[in-house]
Order: C-alpha cells, then structure tokens, then sequence
C-alpha cells in the first residue's frame, strides 16, 4: 500500500539531515497554518493573563529563524528590521511591535524570513552538512555545529506552536495537529 504524505510530512525513512530538516519545515507548516488567513482583531487576541497574540509570535518567529541562520549560522547582521532595534532597551520589541503590523505585513515578514532561511540552510548543508562549526560560539571559544543551531530552532517552534495553539482556537475554534489536505501553503515553504 503506498500512502501519499503532504509535501510537509518529514521522510519516511531519509537521512538525518532530512529528517531535521523535514521536520523543522513540519513545524514550520503547522505554525503557518495555525495563524493563517486572519485580520487585525484575531491575530492581537490574548487569553488569560498572558500578553501573547498571534501577531507577536508571528514576528518573533520570524526573527528567531532568521537569526539561526544569518548571525549564529555566519556572524551576518539580521537586516531590516532586526538591526534597526536596541534589543537591550527593548527585548520584546517582535512580540509588542507586531500589534502595530498588519496582517499582510506580518505574513509578508514571517513569509520572507522562512524562504530566505531554508535557503541558507539548504546552503549550508550542501558545503558542509550539520557538522560544521558555525558562527555562534560560546565564552570559552567552542563553537557550535549547524546541528545544533537547527535543533534549537525546532526547540522554539515546538515551543511556540504549542502557544498558537492554544491562541488560535480561543480565536475561532481552529483545532488539529496538520493542515487540511487542501491548505495551500505560501510560497516560502514549497
């Protein structure tokens, strides 16, 4: 019997780096689909006591991905607008930012940072493979391996996943742990 996964299922039976890799774009789709398609008021709904909204995970996912693989992958600054901000002054400037974005900026920006990310990475698996030492270091000179700046990436993304989840069905009820099969996924992660 052959069972036709969705383009973001990991392998059945691939190599670690795919696996990895795979995986990651899962969480990725998953993240994606869970914010998908909603305006202004849903994407800056709180639950609870917590100050976080679909829109600040948003951004901050963005960030976090495109971090992973420009300064901890190669030492590159962010860009725009990540170098813009004095993180010290502001640490959660994605997440209180992002209720003063709209919802197609905020697409835009999540949309752009993935397609440039899995290029990167990508990149860096074809000259090196997830061995190689990258640009992050620690105090005592050690650096680490693209392997582990990709495992923490999908540390957050597990993490923050599991926060859209819970945000996205107080919005409107949307459950489940996979896109619908007819869920087309923006261009970044095809």
């Amino acid at each position: 019997m052959t069972i036709n996964a969705p383009s973001w299922e990991p392998p059945l039976a691939g190599t670690e780096a795919e696996h990895l890799t795979g995986t990651l774009d899962r969480l990725r789709t998953t993240f994606r689909w869970k914010v998908d398609g909603l305006d202004t008021a849903a994407l800056r709904t709180r639950i609870g006591t917590s100050s976080l909204t679909l829109a600040g995970l948003i951004k901050h996912v963005a960030r976090a991905d495109t971090q992973c693989f420009t300064a901890k992958l190669s030492g590159e600054p962010l860009g725009r607008p990540w170098d813009d901000i004095d993180w010290r002054a502001v640490p959660d400037w994605d997440f209180e930012s992002a209720l003063q974005d709209s919802p197609d900026e905020l697409y835009a920006l999540w949309d752009s940072a993935i397609g440039a990310s899995r290029t990167r990475l990508a990149n860096a698996l074809s000259s090196g493979g997830l061995d190689q030492p990258v640009h992050l270091a620690w105090p005592d000179g050690r650096h680490a391996n693209l392997r582990r700046i990709v495992f923490d990436l999908v540390e957050e993304y597990g993490r923050h996943t599991g926060h859209v989840d819970l945000l996205r069905e107080a919005v409107d009820g949307r459950v489940g742990e996979d896109p619908p099969p007819d869920w087309v996924p923006p261009s970044s992660l095809r």
